[in-house]
């Protein structure tokens, strides 16, 4: 990595295109936010959302900065820097997104999906550092997840590699948002806890008292375990064994030495453990060592941190 033309060390910026928030953070060249801006997603259209990125990289921007990653939560075109569709934000199918940053900004811009972005920024500068093997798995409101491979960050033939959310686990007919039954994230998500929490929580239990004039949710089952609430604990304990089925398919397929858990569901993952850990010991085959199991230690900013970084490694190979 060379110096920037006025002395300075060099700097990114990591966009983070979400349904409700976008946000913008000036990252540098090991992965620290310096600083970072957000607002409203303008669910008007791409031509807004765009000009809302523009502007704070207008307020970001410093000389030092010599290129611009974009995390986008659907599927993407990655070489030719298009947006194919985003099923959060309805009109984004063919943007040509990085060239019409390019063009408003005159800086180098690359995309990333956004849960290969996030499992970037762990890997660089968050719990994934050090580790040439790892997986990244989002758990919220459904699951996401990238993997590292003997160093490098896998992408498939289309770059569609890590729909890991859309393996089939079971043979029950239990719907997945994709349409589709007995997907790993029609059993493990944000959304799927609250509902069974909500079945069960008859009147005068604890996870009712919780919830009172408000909907439950998986942060109610949290606090609830934490008291020692037997229903909330047995949720909980049915839900890490999926996730311990699920990493254990994980680990046959890539032989993963860490994962990486990040989503809302990760907050969780303590009272999870040990159901977690449990269940990789059983389905794994001999020979395979079961993981470590972390949280992500970035956050929220995991994908404004990978998406600088993915723009700095690209810069790095001259590929912008």
């Amino acid at each position: 990595m060379t110096a920037s033309t006025q002395g300075e060390a060099p700097q990114f910026l990591g966009i983070d295109l979400g349904g409700t928030q976008l946000r913008v953070a000036l990252v540098d060249a090991a992965g620290q936010v310096l600083a970072a801006e957000r607002r409203e997603t303008d669910l008007s259209g791409p031509d807004a959302v765009i000009a809302q990125m523009v502007a704070l990289i207008g307020i970001l921007r410093g000389p030092a900065v010599r290129a611009l990653g974009v995390g986008v939560p659907g599927t993407i075109d990655r070489a030719a820097g298009t947006v194919l569709g985003v099923p959060a934000l309805p009109g984004w199918g063919g943007v040509a997104l990085a060239e019409r940053l390019r063009t408003a900004t005159g800086l180098p811009v690359v995309l990333e999906n956004d849960a290969k972005a996030a499992c970037i920024g762990e890997w660089r500068a968050g719990a994934g550092m050090g580790s040439d093997n790892l997986a990244y798995v989002t758990v919220s409101t459904g699951i996401g997840a990238g993997i590292i491979a003997e160093g490098r960050l896998l992408r498939g033939a289309a770059g569609l590699a890590g729909e890991l959310g859309h393996t089939r686990l079971t043979e029950q007919p239990i719907p997945c948002a994709c349409g589709r039954t007995g997907c790993w994230q029609a059993l493990v998500s944000g959304p799927v806890l609250a509902a069974r929490a909500r079945a069960v929580a008859v009147p005068g239990s604890r996870l009712a008292a919780l919830a009172e004039g408000v909907p439950l949710s998986s942060r109610h089952v949290g606090v609830a375990a934490a008291e020692g609430d037997a229903t909330a604990l047995a949720l909980l304990a049915e839900m890490a064994e999926w996730l311990g089925v699920g990493f254990a398919n994980l680990q046959h397929s890539y032989d993963s030495e860490r994962i990486v858990v990040g989503g809302g569901v990760s907050a969780l993952l303590e009272p999870m453990r040990a159901g977690i850990e449990a269940t990789l010991r059983a389905r794994l085959l001999p020979g395979f060592r079961p993981a470590t199991i972390l949280r992500a230690a970035l956050g929220d900013d995991a994908g404004l941190v990978g998406t600088a970084m993915a723009a700095r490694d690209a810069t790095e190979r001259g590929a912008l």
